[in-house]
């Protein structure tokens, strides 16, 4: 994906390219730092960020200095790997008129010419053609339009899936990885277990006379070399990358184990050819077992951590599998089902009970409930009718409904969500920086410690096989994996688990600025409240029935476009009140109207109008000065000259608004109330939902100011709306969280946003956050303190104190765990719960 923008460069301006790039080679954070320095030395690179656990580099370049081969050329040289994204489909087509083995060869070959068809495969006996296509270089038309250039028909379409191509590449790399774990444990634990003869008489398990050390040493060697080689050959990418790291000046944990092993072997071989030569004495200290064993273990880990790591982006699996493969759509009175990528705007789709609804629309006829928990978080169905809007993803209830499509494809609330979450996963947040320094050096001084520990301990006299005991377990032990993983493991799973709860947040900067907020201010309308007036309040002050005063009052406001007038008229449909149509109109600018139903005149305005219009009020005045005192918005109706009733409307508050207000004052939050309402009206909304802090009066263009205010009292403030006016507030505040079901102008100017249209995922968007930051502070301290501890007790520090000596084969055990546990502490966020 790129995003382009224009950056000032001095007087000049230049067009700048943001682009993520896949890398591949990379096992441990040093293998990022070195990926990510080598790209940020090109000249036209602005920023390089590498993420270890997503295996992506983004960075925004001037495209007129630098591009992608350039990127390409120096990660490689590093020692790694660069691609672009490819996003393959998988289709299949009938062909028809095909009659021998020549006919489905021409339709093979003119697929295969067509420029981004990758695969092509054509079935003479089922007259079929299976192909792999990227959609970005050739459209289904232009395939069927190469079949019938070849002299053939092509079909309907008979099937077609879409897959993420390096998804599946990661799948088979497991596979792979766990094939060659089988193959090392097969043969390492023959030799852990002949290497370990000496203890096997106590336990009851002798080792065989032919292989006894002391009868046979050479066979005692040989066997163990043979059996390792295998082992070395399974492991043998540590060798290939971590050597070719090496020599390219850029070491990273493969380089470490590569020469801890490779060490041991090659001592290993060495004592063999001692032990050929006649001196037996060297059988007991071959080292084979520490090369296999400890490959074993790595490798071992190196697994568990790519397992756990799929599991990290399990959020993003789900929100991939709602997308149903077909859709149902109406044309001319039949139903035909089609590919999802055949359906365009304007479709009529039909959606059963149970199925999932295939593409955003706004329903034409039928009524039903729809769970939209997956997209918003919300555990309750959603009622649909005619004139609702649908989403992609969600689930039809028990009703059957029909839609007219207004989005497909990437356009879709579904694919945003999808790839807001997918960008989120792949940004930093700060408090990696200091990961990621340390992680540059730390495999040269970890090579470093191990040359200086073992000359130290040969310096002392210790002979050889202790020196190398040494030097062996200190690269062994080091990991810098742990480092690497800390902080995008956890922020992979804490914005994936948002995304379940309904809130997306953008990425690692975000997730840590919401944490450390102390502030919320909330918009009024459309935040707090429901965003229009309802009608609340009928005092009558005639004998005729309420419903009938409200049918007269609705019908003569069914030409106003007043916000109260709609609520009135709203109110009136709801209890199914016959309206007829007025037989004359009058809008009176700034007063209310005048209208003739049913041969009756009618008033309904304000009390200015009523005044001019001599209509007596004084039955009045108690109800309006407790109604305009609850802050609630009021409109009197006049019939044939007498006052029959005084109406009030009000911008309901959300049912769940003071409960997450609550809940946010739990969480230690100060809570502040936006609108531009005035001062009573504004306090008595307030108050309904306990908020103390009121900001009343804010003109839209005030906003930002009102924020900037609080932040210069020192308070680190989030902001919360729904609307474009609430955008430059949403910016200027250090966190800017926009309700989902708001424009699109506020979703893209904020740092999070929130699916539901209630302010409980406030809470959850802070609770959520501190939990994450608390989990990535977590992984840093046991990756930190792993190696602090680990390396000095590797180095021998603590046996020269008369402590107990490491061996390569426990350091491989405890390095493989560290990388491990800081994943598996990460995966522990998909348990997190929020009570609103």
């Amino acid at each position: 994906m790129s995003i382009q923008a224009d950056i000032p460069l001095g007087k000049e301006r230049c067009l700048m390219k943001d682009s993520i790039y896949l890398v591949s080679g990379m096992t441990c954070s040093a293998c990022s730092a070195h990926v990510q320095r080598a790209v940020s030395k090109l000249d036209g690179v602005a920023s390089a960020e590498v993420n270890l656990a997503t295996e992506t580099l983004r960075v925004q370049y001037d495209e007129s200095k630098v591009g992608f081969d350039e990127m390409k050329a120096v990660v490689e040289d590093a020692g790694y790997g660069l691609s672009q994204p490819q996003y393959i489909k998988h289709a299949e087509l009938g062909v028809d008129g095909m009659t021998c083995a020549s006919c489905s060869s021409a339709v093979e070959r003119a697929l295969k010419k067509l420029d981004g068809v990758s695969e092509a495969s054509v079935n003479l006996a089922t007259n079929r053609a299976t192909f792999s296509y990227d959609p970005a270089k050739v459209k289904l038309t232009q395939i069927r339009d190469a079949v019938t250039n070849a002299g053939y028909t092509p079909l309907e379409l008979a099937g077609e899936e879409t897959r993420d191509l390096e998804r599946e590449k990661r799948e088979r790399a497991l596979k792979v990885m766990r094939l060659r774990l089988i193959v090392a444990i097969v043969f390492a634990a023959p030799i852990l277990y002949i290497a370990m003869s000496h203890m096997l008489p106590r336990l009851g398990v002798p080792l065989p006379a032919f292989l006894s050390p002391h009868m046979h040493p050479l066979t005692f060697a040989l066997v163990q070399l043979f059996l390792t080689i295998p082992v070395l050959v399974a492991g043998g990418r540590f060798f290939r990358v971590g050597m070719k790291t090496l020599f390219k000046g850029a070491p990273n944990m493969d380089t470490l184990v590569a020469i801890g092993t490779g060490s041991a072997f090659l001592y290993g071989v060495y004592a063999t050819v001692l032990i050929y030569l006649g001196n037996a004495d060297f059988a007991q200290h071959l080292y084979f077992e520490s090369a296999a064993v400890v490959i074993t273990l790595v490798m071992l880990g190196k697994y568990l951590e790519a397992a756990s790591k799929s599991k990290t982006s399990e959020a993003i699996k789900k929100l991939m599998d709602l997308k149903p493969k077909t859709a149902v759509i109406v044309k001319n009175g039949a139903e035909l089902e089609v590919s999802l990528d055949e359906v365009i705007v304007g479709d009529v789709v039909l959606v059963r009970p149970g199925a999932s609804i295939p593409v955003d629309g706004v329903v034409l006829d039928g009524a039903s409930s729809v769970d939209e928990s997956m997209l918003t978080g919300e555990s309750l169905p959603v009622e649909k009718q005619p004139g609702s809007p649908v989403t992609g993803g969600s689930i039809n209830g028990e009703g059957l409904l029909r839609f007219t499509v207004t989005k497909v494809g990437e356009d879709t609330a579904l694919s945003k969500i999808i790839h807001l979450v997918e960008e989120a996963q792949g940004r930093k947040a700060p408090i990696a920086k200091l990961a990621d320094v340390i992680s540059g050096y730390f495999v040269p001084v970890v090579i470093g410690i191990a040359l200086v520990s073992a000359a130290v301990w040969a310096l002392v006299g210790k002979d050889f096989n202790f020196v190398l005991n040494i030097f062996v377990t200190v690269l062994v032990i080091a990991c810098p994996c742990a480092l690497g993983l800390a902080t995008p493991t956890a922020i992979m799973v804490g914005t994936g688990k948002g995304a379940e709860l309904g809130v997306l947040i953008k990425g690692g900067e975000a997730l840590e600025a919401t944490q450390r907020v102390d502030a919320v201010v909330l918009d009024k309308t459309g935040t707090i409240t429901q965003g229009k007036p309802e009608l609340t309040d009928i005092a009558r002050y005639t004998q005729e029935d309420e419903n009938d005063v409200l049918a007269l009052a609705a019908a003569a406001e069914r030409g106003s476009e007043h916000p109260i007038a709609r609520a009135i008229v709203l109110a009136a449909k709801e209890r199914n009140l016959p309206l007829p149509d007025p037989e004359r109109f009058r809008a009176i600018p700034g007063r209310g109207i005048d209208a003739l139903v049913s041969g009756r005149r009618v008033l309904a305005g304000s009390a200015a109008l009523m005044t001019e219009s001599g209509v007596d009020l004084a039955a009045s005045k108690t109800d309006a000065a407790a109604l305009s005192g609850a802050g609630k918005t009021l409109m009197y109706i006049a019939v044939d000259g007498a006052l029959y009733a005084l109406m009030a409307a009000a911008d309901a508050v959300k049912p769940t608004s003071r409960q997450a207000v609550e809940r946010l004052k739990a969480l230690g939050l100060d809570v502040y109330m936006l609108t531009g309402d005035n001062a009573s009206t504004a306090a008595a909304v307030a108050g309904s939902v306990g908020i103390d802090h009121v900001l009343s009066d804010v003109l839209p263009d005030g906003k930002a100011k009102e924020v900037q205010k609080l932040q210069e009292q020192g308070k680190r403030v989030a902001m919360v709306g729904d609307g474009i006016n609430d955008a430059p507030a949403l910016v200027q505040a250090d966190v800017g969280m926009a309700i989902g079901t708001g424009t699109d102008v506020a979703v893209e100017s904020a740092d999070v946003v929130l699916m539901r249209g209630d302010l409980s995922a406030v809470g959850a968007a802070v609770a959520l956050s501190r939990a994450t930051i608390r989990n990535i502070r977590q992984n840093l301290f046991w990756a930190f303190a792993y190696n602090v501890i680990g390396i000095p007790f590797a180095a021998g520090l603590f046996f020269a104190f008369g402590g107990p000596l490491l061996t390569p084969v426990f350091a491989g055990a405890a390095m493989a765990f560290s990388s491990v546990s800081v994943v598996t502490n990460a995966l522990r966020l998909r348990r997190f719960r929020y009570q609103a």
